[in-house]
């Protein structure tokens, strides 16, 4: 059997603490992004330029199973918690020991899932199977567990890590490649009861839904990463994935709300406040994948930061409600071009742009980190329309997605965050 070996490393950035963190423990790194802003970043100032070359690897811990590995490590009062498909682990941050680990099967075991959140003495996490399970934190016993439904009833997927605030658990679900009814939903920290779901591609008579036309399927807008949480307002803010099918744009015309999109909602209700849809009618699976990230820059604007496969950082101003600028972070080619049955050749590709990690902020040097992948793809389209079969892929291609290009390379790129150069 094949094993994940897990190498604990810390890498610690020099810059203070944004408003929007409500101030988490020096050490810790209690959520996907460390804070509700998802900044990605620590106050810790013992790691500095003259001594990073002397980081070393402190222990390792060799899961003792086959597994795809994309957890956010969460680390609380000096214990590490992580997440494969089945197992939830806690691991002594100090030297790599286990503490406990829980497995809970799936149907599903093969899908990953990227993180947990903690809250009290609680951690959450969800599963591919749509359950969300909260645990105690101290032994891993199971507190409750509550599966959540897609729009048409259907069993919900969950790869994201949720966000935990105020007695609330947040958390989207995905499958965009089958059409799902991705949702986003709220649920009570204590009992696990659902207190509300938010429908990212909305049917009916909800706000949104006559952006789709009649007599289709309706689809798409997963949730791959976490979430943000603006404290003071006590607005969500939510990237939503591509939608169904995903090359085949003539099945569904139309901007194809709420897909592309960062849409921002009242956490407590999950009333729609107002959305941004960065990539309108996609056909290139440019999900909007990473968490948005919340800043408060040098000149004093409030902004979320949203870096998506289309290969652009957009900074949202949140005050103005609009979009301040978009720069690029990988190379684009070929984004207007129409796709073909022939092949279409675009960059980036449906493995490119900016995927789970997104944007860190500084706010001593104001400025946003993104890493991209720079990698192209080329897609065939269907000659026909495909035809919507419960559970199977809908994509609308000849070859799935997509030819890679062998070429292929990373970027990190340092943005202000006032003017986005």
């Amino acid at each position: 059997m094949r094993r994940t070996i897990l190498i604990v490393s810390c890498f610690l950035l020099w810059i203070s603490v944004p408003v929007w963190s409500q101030n988490p423990s020096a050490g810790d790194w209690p959520s996907y992004g460390r804070d509700y802003g998802s900044t990605g970043y620590s106050p810790l100032l013992e790691i500095q330029r003259d001594n990073v070359t002397k980081l070393h690897q402190i222990c390792s811990y060799s899961l003792p199973e086959q597994a795809t590995f994309e957890s956010s490590l969460v680390v609380v009062g000096g214990t590490m918690y992580f997440t494969t498909a089945q197992y939830t682990y806690a691991l002594d941050a100090s030297n790599c020991n286990l503490r406990w680990r829980v497995r809970r099967e799936t149907q599903t075991p093969g899908r990953t899932v990227r993180g947990v959140a903690v809250a009290g003495n609680r951690l959450y996490r969800g599963f591919s199977d749509g359950y969300v399970v909260a645990y105690d934190m101290g032994s891993g016993d199971q507190v409750w567990a509550t599966r959540l439904a897609e729009t048409d009833g259907r069993p919900a997927t969950i790869a994201a890590s949720p966000v935990a605030w105020n007695g609330m658990v947040f958390i989207g679900t995905s499958g965009a490649e089958r059409a799902c009814g991705c949702i986003v939903a709220g649920l009570d920290g204590a009992t696990g009861r659902v207190m509300w779901t938010f429908a990212l591609a909305p049917t009916g008579n909800a706000p949104g839904a006559d952006t789709w036309p009649k007599g289709v399927r309706i689809g798409g807008g997963s949730v791959w990463t976490s979430l943000s949480v603006d404290t003071n307002s006590g607005s969500l803010y939510v990237s939503a994935g591509n939608p169904g099918p995903d090359f085949f744009g003539d099945y569904r015309p139309g901007a194809n709300l709420f897909t592309g999109s960062v849409v921002v909602l009242d956490a407590r209700s999950g009333a729609l406040r107002t959305w941004y849809q960065l990539v309108p009618h996609d056909i290139h699976d440019w999900d909007q994948a990473a968490t948005p990230t919340l800043v408060n820059t040098r000149s004093g604007r409030h902004r979320a930061m949203a870096a998506g496969k289309d290969g652009y950082l957009h900074a949202i101003d949140i005050d103005t409600k609009a979009i301040a600028w978009k720069t690029p972070v990988t190379s684009i080619v070929n984004a207007d071009v129409p796709l073909s049955p022939d092949g279409t050749y675009f960059c980036p590709g449906t493995a490119g742009g900016v995927l789970w990690n997104g944007p860190a902020f500084s706010p001593e040097a104001n400025l946003v980190f993104v890493n991209s992948i720079d990698w192209c793809s080329t897609v065939k389209l269907d000659t026909k329309a495909p035809v919507f079969e419960a559970g199977k892929p809908f994509l609308g291609s000849a070859n799935a997605f997509g030819d890679k290009d062998e070429r292929k390379k990373g970027w990190i790129t340092a943005v202000d965050a006032d003017t986005g150069v």
